[in-house]
């Protein structure tokens, strides 16, 4: 009797604080609710059997209340495990419905003499006499059992999570022994041995189950009251340790005072002060066992603030990418108690694909293209590999090849089907348990925090990469021009040599010709006719053409080699320019042009290198009467200061376009329009101009207005053409003065 009775208390206490537990961490979830009902069902159970054996009257009653109380475990744990572990699958079948229906039938018949006919003591040992029905009743076990098989298994291929098919083997495991032995000594033993004797032990089976479950809790986090049970443990043992220190001192503290006489006094003051002391040790008694007891059921325990806390320092001092994600992989595999962490990178413009951190193993290239294929293909951002074992069998394998526990891919979204910057993976956990969905949430952030981390590092990476290879460019691009601009510095001077040969070969005949075209004009071979003298005086201003030109390749030879050298000499511009206003008056006149030049009456005489200034003021006079329209008029000017004189031509003639003005006075260019107005042009006579004014000591004066005329001339300072004290002007004449101009600019 007393061992029934203690297997009823230990039944019933562990079985109803089980389902409590389970009920209290989340009663809206159908799971626990049908648990909790499945517990109940077998603590009446349990009570209904002990009272049929130990009960002094109403036995029968008892019997057939433990028969019913049995029916209904069954039946309630069929149903707990159609919804287990997923409670949003729910496995029903033909099979399951016949069940119930025979429950229902079966159910009215326990109260009457069909099943359970009496009931007979024989040495407070009962025997049943069962009815005409009792086989019906072991159909009805036979039929459960083959319906929890059908559950179970089809429980166990409807779920792809490696955890959840964990808690399926340890509750079938537990729910298999507890049918089987509880069949046994209930039902199959009495029935062939004629003997009820076991029967009075079956409800202590249930503790397997019992037993089993709590493992499942703790190791499998089965209903996810793991914490519950762990912390309920460290306060029992902090509770259990301090009554029993309190027993044996309280004890010993009677012993001691036993024979004084102020003994109650004494033992009461003791007591107060054993119970503070108490008081006082619970709570660090308590975190102790806290502490020892997480280390056992929470190896794998962390705190996730802590691992975001430190992921972020680590991203916010690093900008490279490598050192970024090695000591981000680092503290990820540290916290999440992985055995490897690792990251792919898709390949960029500069860097070809990597994989950054550790692997147990190193992923082929094809494994990696398949990779980057499938995922896509999933919805999700972190993917669990024992998750998908049958809706993407391809990709499982190859994850499984590695060991990899998780994968997530780096992409900004999971609601396009990119491929991201690449995949993180994680190994399998070292402990073997799954990743829990606390992993898997922090998986999450993690992944998300690394995407834009990695991204900028990458983007800083290309604009490194970028400044490398632009400055090999760069480099590369400046040995080539260095090398043409040897070749066209060959060139140049090859071409400079062969101007200024030409140039010396064609001055000699050229002078000849005009010299003889100068004789003629002048009568020294006889009266001419005007038709005559028209055309011989066009071929002496063509040759004269000709020489200036020769004159201006011949300078420009020599500003290259810096033989160009100012001979200045006393020279009166106001004689220049009007020699050369003499010289084109009929050229301006036959394209019914007004030239005028008013001289001054007194003008001194300067230092001058008469021949490059004469260049320079006819250039200005001749430009400004080849594009002036006819009927135009041209200006020229000559006015001195105290301080400076100016020498101006202006005309109102085609003008210079603003976006080529810039550009005027360089060597061999001419504006677009003054190629229309003359074709012959060579753009050397401003360029020329400029150099010669230059060489002197002056400026160049210009300013123009498309369609409305230019003005073209120099100015001097006076201080810089004066004529030497040191010596007359007869002999200053004689000797002049040089200068050479080596490249002025």
């Amino acid at each position: 009797m007393y061992i029934s009775l203690i297997i009823l208390v230990i039944c019933s206490l562990a079985i109803s604080i089980l389902g409590i537990l389970v009920f209290l961490r989340n009663p809206k979830l159908n799971s626990n609710r049908r648990f909790v009902v499945l517990s109940l069902a077998m603590v009446s159970w349990t009570a209904f059997n002990y009272l049929s054996d130990n009960s002094d009257s109403n036995v029968l009653l008892y019997t057939r209340l433990a028969f019913l109380a049995g029916i209904i475990t069954i039946f309630t744990l069929i149903n707990f495990l159609a919804r287990f572990p997923n409670e949003n699958v729910f496995i029903g079948n033909k099979l399951i419905r016949a069940h119930t229906y025979y429950t229902l039938a079966l159910l009215p018949l326990m109260f009457t003499p069909y099943i359970v006919e009496t009931v007979t003591v024989d040495n407070t040992v009962g025997h049943i006499n069962t009815g005409l029905l009792y086989p019906f009743f072991l159909t009805y076990l036979l039929l459960a059992i083959v319906c929890m098989v059908s559950v179970i298994i089809k429980q166990f291929r409807a779920t792809n999570s490696r955890s959840d098919r964990q808690q399926i083997k340890a509750i079938t495991l537990g729910v298999g022994l507890y049918s089987l032995l509880a069949i046994l000594s209930n039902v199959l033993l009495p029935l062939f041995i004629n003997d009820w004797t076991s029967s009075r032990y079956g409800p202590a089976f249930a503790l397997i189950f019992v037993a089993l479950v709590a493992y499942t809790i703790v190791k499998h986090r089965l209903f996810d009251i793991r914490l519950v049970v762990v912390r309920s443990l460290g306060y029992t043992f902090a509770i259990a340790i301090l009554a029993v220190v309190y027993s044996i001192a309280s004890y010993s503290i009677t012993k001691l005072i036993s024979d004084n006489s102020e003994s109650d006094f004494i033992y009461s003051g003791l007591n107060v002060v054993l119970l503070l002391l108490f008081g006082v040790s619970f709570s660090p008694l308590k975190l102790y066992f806290d502490k020892i007891t997480s280390s056992l059921f929470y190896k794998d325990a962390y705190d996730p603030q802590q691992l975001l806390d430190e992921l972020n320092k680590n991203v916010l001092t690093n900008v490279d990418v490598e050192p970024l994600l090695n000591q981000s992989t680092a503290i990820v595999r540290k916290y999440l108690k992985a055995s490897y962490c690792s990251v792919e990178l898709r390949e960029t413009a500069y860097i070809q694909q990597r994989i950054i951190g550790e692997s147990i193993k190193a992923f082929s290239d094809d494994d990696i293209v398949a990779i980057r294929a499938l995922t896509p293909n999933i919805n999700q951002r972190v993917i669990v590999a024992d998750s998908i074992h049958e809706d993407h069998p391809k990709l499982h394998s190859i994850l499984s090849k590695y060991d990899v526990g998780v994968i997530v891919r780096l992409a900004p979204s999971v609601e396009f089907k990119t491929e991201g910057i690449g995949h993180m993976f994680f190994g399998i956990k070292k402990s073997g348990n799954p990743y829990s969905k606390q992993d898997t949430d922090i998986i999450s952030i993690i992944s998300s925090e690394l995407t834009i981390a990695t991204q900028n590092a990458l983007r800083f990476e290309e604009i490194e990469k970028f400044n490398i290879t632009l400055q090999e460019k760069v480099d590369d691009a400046t040995r080539k021009l260095r090398k043409t601009n040897e070749k066209l510095q060959l060139l140049d001077e090859t071409k400079d040599e062969f101007i200024s040969m030409a140039s010396h070969q064609l001055r000699t005949p050229l002078t000849s010709v005009k010299g003889y075209l100068s004789m003629v004009i002048e009568g020294d071979a006889g009266e001419l006719t005007d038709m005559q003298r028209k055309l011989l005086t066009q071929s002496f201003i063509s040759s004269q053409r000709m020489v200036f030109l020769i004159a201006d390749l011949l300078n420009v030879s020599r500003l290259k080699t810096g033989k160009f050298v100012i001979e200045a000499k006393p020279t009166n511009l106001a004689d220049i320019i009007q020699g050369e206003v003499d010289q084109l008056a009929e050229t301006a006149q036959s394209r019914n042009l007004e030239l005028v030049f008013d001289k001054p009456s007194d003008f001194p005489e300067l230092m001058f290198d008469e021949t490059k200034i004469r260049q320079v003021v006819m250039n200005f006079m001749d430009n400004a009467i080849h594009y002036t329209p006819p009927g135009g008029h041209i200006a020229i000017r000559l006015k001195q200061t105290d301080k400076v004189i100016e020498y101006t031509v202006a005309d109102d003639g085609i003008g210079v376009p603003k976006s080529e003005q810039h550009n005027l006075f360089d060597k061999f260019f001419r504006a677009g329009n003054a190629r229309k107005a003359r074709p012959d042009g060579t753009g050397l006579g401003l360029y020329m101009a400029k150099k010669v004014v230059a060489a002197q000591g002056g400026s160049i004066v210009f300013k123009s207005e498309p369609g409305h005329g230019s003005t073209f001339g120099f100015t001097f300072a006076k201080d810089k053409l004066e004529l030497p004290n040191i010596a007359t002007t007869a002999e200053i004449a004689a000797v002049g003065t040089k200068t050479t101009a080596a490249n002025p600019k």
